[in-house]
């Protein structure tokens, strides 16, 4: 497993992390991927799957990176260290690595929940302040709220059906130190079956890899970026792994960027 430094920390993280949205694989899948090098554990207050985390991570807690979002009705000051102490205790942990706000919420001041992430910080809850599905502008609006700390990671879509990201948010987040999280990275296994995909499959065959681990080692060839993708059985979880560790040759790059 390749591991890449979180934002302008000294941290690192696993490539391929383990994603639980709409995830239903129990403790097991979770377990093995942390075996194999996948420490990046993601999840959230609205998934519902922090407890089942929890259980996963009991006797590996040391060794994993754990990851959680806070939702954004919940994001004015008060409502946000309650959702914290909230995943605390299902998560089964005194604190978070990483704790994020999941989407960006207009009506409520960015600065208000700023303001308490940085209280969480200094009483030792969570390590470091992230973001979800923020754009650049409302990034900026992020960082210049916060007083004493910075934001590591934006958590956003991105696979290969949408590579919208790669023009404004990937640029700037590499030249801000600021890691981004790609979610949905296989694109809920939604391939059409066309040419582009027999572009990948022919990719993967020459490489002896799958298709889903092309994929996963094209999307994570920046250096800023990570990939969460969710596996409910231990089979897709070693088969995810397996994207990391090596690396896709220009030519293939340049052919799996071309064909999408």
């Amino acid at each position: 497993m390749n591991y890449k430094q979180l934002g302008n920390t000294q941290v690192k993280i696993s490539e391929i992390g383990q994603g639980t949205w709409q995830y239903r694989g129990g403790v097991e899948p979770l377990k093995v991927g942390i075996s194999l090098g996948a420490t990046h554990i993601d999840t959230a207050e609205m998934y519902g799957t922090e407890e089942t985390v929890g259980e996963a991570i009991a006797k590996e807690r040391g060794k994993v990176f754990l990851a959680t979002k806070v939702s954004p009705s919940h994001i004015h000051h008060d409502d946000l260290i309650k959702a914290a102490e909230g995943s605390l205790r299902r998560l089964d942990t005194d604190t978070l690595d990483l704790y994020m706000i999941h989407w960006p919420n207009p009506r409520i001041p960015i600065k208000e929940s700023m303001s308490a992430m940085e209280e969480l910080v200094k009483r030792g809850k969570i390590k470091h302040i992230g973001v979800s599905n923020f754009s650049v502008n409302e990034l900026k609006e992020a960082q210049n709220a916060l007083k004493s700390e910075k934001i590591v990671s934006n958590q956003v879509e991105y696979n290969l059906q949408n590579r919208e990201i790669e023009e404004e948010l990937v640029p700037y987040c590499k030249k801000e130190k600021i890691t981004v999280v790609a979610y949905s990275p296989l694109a809920r296994g939604n391939l059409p079956d066309n040419e582009q995909v027999r572009v990948l499959d022919r990719i993967a065959e020459k490489n002896g890899k799958t298709t889903a681990q092309v994929i996963l080692n094209f999307l994570t060839r920046e250096e800023n970026v990570v990939a969460i993708p969710k596996a409910n059985r231990t089979e897709h979880t070693q088969e995810n792994c397996g994207a990391s560790g090596w690396r896709l040759s220009n030519e293939d790059l340049r052919e799996i960027d071309e064909s999408f």
